[in-house]
C-alpha cells in the first residue's frame, strides 16, 4: 500500500481525492493528510500563481516526510474584479480562511456589477511531487456565473455564491459526487490519474 500526502488540513480535499480514486477503481494507495503526519514548518504561499504555490506545498512536504504529495492552491477569479481574488481568495478579506467575510467583501465589491457582468472561475491547479524530485503540474477551471445570496449547505469558501456553467444551483446545493464531477479540483485531480495509476503500481 503506498501512503500518498495531501498536503492539506481540510478533511472535504482528502474526501475527495479518495471518492475519485475509488470510482476510478485505483486501489494500493492509502490517501493521508498532514493531520496523519509529524507537524513541519510549512512556508507561507507567496507565488503569484496557483501553480507556483501548488509546487512549493508538495515540496516542502515531500522533503519533510518522504512521501509522494499533492498539494493543490485553489480559489476564483472574477471577471469583474479583473481575476481577483485569485491566489488570495482564502484571505481576502484580510483574515485567512474567513469564508463569510470573504464572501460578504466580493459580493460588496460587485454590488454595482450587472447581472450579465457576474461571470467568474473557479480554478484549481494541484502539484503531485514524488521522493525521486519528479514534478507534474496540472491546472483546472469551472467557469460559473456568481449570485447575490447565498445558497446551500455543502462545500466551503465561495460555493454558497457560485452558479456552474448551465446550471441553476449555486455549487453548495450540489451534492458531493455531482461537484467531484464537475468542480475545478475533480478536474485537476482527474488529470493526475495516469501518475497516480502508476503510483498504485
Amino acid at each position: 500500500m503506498t501512503k500518498l500526502l495531501v498536503a492539506s488540513r481540510n478533511a472535504k480535499k482528502l474526501g475527495e481525492l479518495r471518492r475519485i480514486l475509488e470510482a476510478e477503481g485505483i486501489e494500493g494507495v492509502e490517501v493521508v493528510g498532514l493531520a496523519d503526519v509529524e507537524e513541519f514548518p510549512e512556508a507561507p504561499e507567496t507565488a503569484p500563481d496557483f501553480e507556483g504555490n501548488a509546487v512549493a506545498k508538495a515540496r516542502d512536504a515531500v522533503a519533510a516526510t518522504g512521501l509522494p504529495t499533492i498539494a493543490d492552491d485553489s480559489g476564483i477569479a472574477v471577471d469583474a474584479l479583473n481575476g481577483m481574488p485569485g491566489v488570495l481568495s482564502a484571505r481576502w478579506s484580510g483574515k485567512h480562511g474567513d469564508d463569510e467575510a470573504n464572501l460578504d467583501l466580493v459580493l460588496a465589491q460587485l454590488s454595482d456589477t450587472p447581472d450579465e457582468r457576474m461571470g467568474a472561475a473557479f480554478v484549481c491547479a494541484a502539484a503531485l511531487v514524488l521522493p525521486d524530485g519528479t514534478e507534474t503540474v496540472v491546472r483546472g477551471e469551472w467557469r460559473g456565473s456568481l449570485v447575490r445570496e447565498r445558497r446551500g449547505a455543502n462545500g466551503f469558501g465561495y460555493d454558497p455564491i457560485f452558479v456552474p456553467e448551465g446550471g441553476t444551483r449555486t455549487s453548495a446545493e450540489l451534492s458531493p459526487a455531482e461537484k467531484d464531477a464537475d468542480s475545478h479540483r475533480g478536474r485537476a485531480l482527474r488529470s493526475l490519474l495516469p501518475d497516480l495509476r502508476k503510483l498504485a503500481g
